[in-house]
């Protein structure tokens, strides 16, 4: 989610292009995120014929991060398939009754697994997929220490009517929004499918939620736009990706003891006291490491044994379990842990979120629940922390270190993506047993880069979470992914958050690095210098650093700048077209180049506020209707919201403008 105002922004820009997967819960309650919904029989095309030859694919969805909230909930009603052939669209997914309510925070960087679905064999080049679009379906809650300037208290639960949803279809209380996404490559299924389909929601995309003050309101207003922030995500190696803990009920052991079955469980949204599992469709088996061992923590006993087939746990039968487990490359999924219980309360209550606050003093974490309280978690000698590498066996089952210690040096900061389990989950304090470690980012302000690494400065609003760190690249001969073509990358890599597929790696890209953070925007007076800001996915035990984390892959993020007012309107430029803006505080207006070029275009929304709506819309600015429509809208005087990349002469290159004509930004 991306509240498109100043304060606010500035973490959530600074996450802005973390990925996870979104289609997790989808079993919440009837109740969770309020409402009825629509009726999700109603909803998609033909479903596989049974006596049609199909592969099992795995579905996964996905998601981007924001610090500011603690829940957005949204309503998953149905995955249909196009098929490039033409035809009616095939429904792969649809939710049962009781509709479910995803968690979209709780999914950085991760996948979580819908189901194994059966999907027709063929060649698929979209998908629809459907949510629903009654206010009552979304829940967004704010979390625990939003950034400074956030328009709400923190842990306040947004009323359904302070919240527009654009673009929906039907009448109340069966409002739904159809969104269409075209894949970056075809989806070809044959019968020995084992690729996943990844279907994400880029909480952090400009326009998927603005927050607007109308006319007299007294409160802010959430215009929530799915148009554009839901896309397909290839996945090249099954193998690699990195899955969300899956709760689950035991429903039978395999006779040769080497696997279980579970059918999924979700916990309910809102929370409940004690929170309650709500049980799925889908049904999933899991495997025992046979060659390394699977951890298994029995809650009940406060035990913890290493299995390699279940034939010690006859009792698993009924129990409620929490497993971390990744896919092998037949589709399989393999645990690495597992924690299992007689009550679903004591696998779910280890907190699941960001983390943040780390106390080394006290030797204390505390990490956001769902629910947007922080959980204090105490570190203890016997804490093991966890970085999962679910590609590398092995490393996703040995702890990268221990105890108080590890919080040393900043290697867990505020904003890391935690799965923490506890000794005993009803003790308070909770003493954490183990700490996974799902999504280690460091972000903030870039400066000092030079060929050997550079330092982020993030400040937040309690300055004991500030940290400033430097981060070496990883070494030029490790492992980094694949680029476009499928060669091997080595070395550290980068991007420009606006163009994710132009990777830049390789002997040239630490030089290309430093070119492209070279730079500051500066309004004067007391407005804030708006230096280069990014994103970097840290890896443990590097060559370039053994014993702590080294940047793999860096993301130049749009920085934000303050709410703006226009100075003079957009005129064409070199390159494209620009304008000038001044900020509160400022002495100076500021250029602001604005591309109108295909594939590269500045995004532009204009929002509107008429008897009582709100309406976010898309200007192509490729167009010479649309770059008309801008050059009006962009008039002197004009609140704008606007995000970039700083340049080295002192302009800011716009990733995203959203200029308002009858209503104000969120402050």
């Amino acid at each position: 989610m991306l509240n498109i105002s100043h304060q606010d922004a500035s973490m959530v820009m600074a996450n802005y292009w973390i990925r996870s997967a979104v289609g997790g819960a989808l079993m919440s309650t009837l109740a969770a995120c309020g409402g009825s919904g629509a009726d999700s029989s109603s909803v998609g095309s033909s479903a596989p014929a049974s006596s049609q030859q199909s592969g099992s694919v795995p579905l996964i969805v996905s998601d981007a991060s924001a610090d500011d909230w603690a829940t957005i909930g949204v309503k998953l009603i149905s995955v249909a398939l196009v098929p490039a052939a033409g035809g009616a669209n095939v429904t792969v997914y649809n939710a049962p009754s009781m509709q479910p309510c995803i968690n979209l925070e709780q999914l950085d960087q991760l996948g979580e697994i819908v189901g194994n679905v059966a999907v027709p064999v063929g060649t698929y080049t979209g998908a629809v997929v459907t949510v629903g679009g009654n206010p009552a379906d979304l829940m967004l809650t704010v979390a625990a220490n939003p950034e400074a300037g956030f328009s709400l208290p923190p842990g306040t639960t947004v009323s359904s009517a302070d919240i527009e949803i654009q673009h929906t279809q039907g009448s109340a209380p069966d409002l739904t929004v159809p969104i269409a996404v075209s894949f970056a490559a075809p989806l070809v299924v044959t019968s020995s499918q084992n690729g996943a389909l990844d279907l994400e929601f880029d909480l952090s995309h400009p326009a998927f939620i603005v927050g607007h003050r109308p006319p007299g309101a007294s409160s802010t207003h959430w215009a929530v736009n799915f148009t554009g922030p839901v896309r397909h995500r290839p996945i090249a190696d099954i193998t690699r990706l990195l899955l969300r803990h899956v709760y689950g009920n035991v429903s039978a052991m395999a006779s040769d003891n080497s696997s279980i079955t579970i059918t999924k469980e979700y916990p309910a949204l809102p929370v409940q006291a004690p929170e309650t599992a709500v049980a799925g469709a889908q049904s999933l088996s899991i495997l025992a490491d046979a060659t390394n061992g699977t951890l298994f923590y029995d809650v009940d006993a406060k035990t913890v044994t290493t299995i390699r087939n279940f034939s010690s746990e006859s009792s698993l039968d009924g129990k409620y379990v929490r497993i971390a487990a990744r896919y092998q490359q037949d589709g399989t999924l393999v645990a690495t842990r597992i924690w299992a219980s007689s009550s679903f309360q004591s696998v779910w209550l280890s907190p699941e979120g960001h983390v943040l606050h780390v106390d080394t003093s006290s030797a204390t974490v505390t990490i956001e629940d769902e629910s947007g309280a922080g959980v204090p978690m105490l570190v203890d000698a016997n804490t093991q922390f966890y970085f999962r590498q679910p590609a590398n066996a092995i490393a996703d089952a040995t702890p990268i270190g221990s105890g108080p210690a590890f919080l040393a040096n900043e290697n867990l900061v505020r904003g890391f993506k935690v799965h923490a389990s506890a000794v005993d989950p009803l003790a308070t304090p909770m003493v954490a047993q183990s700490i996974d470690i799902e999504t280690p980012a460091y972000s903030g302000a870039i400066s000092q880069a030079n060929t050997a690494g550079f330092t982020y400065t993030h400040d937040y609003l309690r300055a004991s979470d500030d940290y400033q760190l430097t981060l070496d690249y990883i070494a030029a001969s490790s492992t980094n992914g694949n680029d476009a073509n499928g060669n091997a990358i080595l070395g550290y890599k980068w991007w420009n958050f606006a163009y994710p597929t132009l990777v830049d790696s390789g002997s040239g890209a630490i030089g290309d690095f430093l070119a492209a953070t070279d730079g500051s925007v500066n309004f004067g007076g007391s407005a804030a210098p708006i230096p280069a800001w990014g994103i970097s996915y840290a890896r443990w035990g590097d060559p370039a650093n053994s014993s702590g984390w080294s940047a793999a892959a860096s993301v130049l993020v749009p920085a934000p700048l303050p709410v703006v007012s226009v100075a003079s309107g957009l005129t064409a430029a070199a390159g494209g077209y620009s304008f000038t803006a001044t900020a509160a505080g400022g002495t100076q207006p500021v250029t602001i180049d604005v591309s109108n070029t295909g594939g590269e275009a500045t995004l532009v929304y204009q929002v509107d506020y008429n008897s009582g709506i709100v309406t976010v819309s898309p200007v192509d600015i490729t167009t010479a209707s649309g770059l008309v429509t801008v050059t009006t809208g962009l008039s002197v005087g004009t609140n704008a919201s606007v995000s970039g990349v700083s340049q080295s002469d002192g302009t800011l290159k716009a990733y995203v403008i959203t200029y308002f004509t009858n209503t104000t930004p969120a402050s």
